[in-house]
């Protein structure tokens, strides 16, 4: 029988507890990642677009950006709360089971409330943190021009305060096998440790 979800937080009864990791494990993943993928939700219907993003730890935050008019301002003026999803996938893992096939992944989820940051020095400050992220080595009025005040009003920049996550790691180096069946050859191991 199903469990009961409704009415529960939104990271309750992780299915594979064993896999679960904690927060220094989640901050460091956050940090890392190089694509997130936002979901909203507007009268009943999901959106789901990938973006970068930066992880403001200091004021435990995930901060992306979007055009000044689209989708996901508008999802977002409509109903604020969200879900961010970043992940890392490694090897496929073959089995000689059908439902035991797998791969290895870290993942996290944030859940929280987004919200547009109107604040011009705030705004420029966020996006210097993002682009920080992924170009550490180039520095604004140095190697790249700083952001002007017209780029600035055709950006949307956003905040998502984080209320709570997750995180989880299966990065095993096999699939579960099962004694009821022809074991695998090791050349399937191989080649999928190969090709993955």
């Amino acid at each position: 029988m199903p469990r009961e979800y409704i009415g529960q937080n939104p990271t309750a009864f992780q299915r594979r507890p064993h896999l679960t990791k904690d927060d220094a494990w989640i901050r460091a993943f956050l940090k890392e990642a190089k694509v997130g993928h936002i979901a909203t939700a507007v009268d009943g219907q999901p959106f789901v677009i990938p973006s970068n993003f930066w992880f403001d730890e200091e004021n435990h935050q995930i901060v992306f950006h979007s055009n000044v008019a689209g989708r996901i301002r508008s999802n977002i003026e409509y109903n604020p709360k969200v879900s961010l999803e970043a992940s890392e996938l490694g090897r496929m893992l073959p089995s000689n089971v059908a439902l035991e096939f797998s791969l290895q992944y870290r993942s996290v989820m944030v859940f929280g409330t987004a919200q547009l940051v109107t604040e011009p020095e705030e705004a420029k400050r966020l996006l210097y943190g993002l682009i920080s992220k992924y170009f550490p080595t180039l520095h604004p009025g140095k190697e790249f021009r700083e952001i002007t005040d017209k780029e600035l009003r055709a950006t949307s920049v956003y905040a998502i305060q984080i209320e709570e996550w997750s995180g989880k790691e299966n990065w095993d180096e096999d699939a579960e096998q099962s004694d009821e069946w022809t074991p695998l050859d090791a050349k399937w191991h191989e080649y999928y440790r190969n090709n993955s």
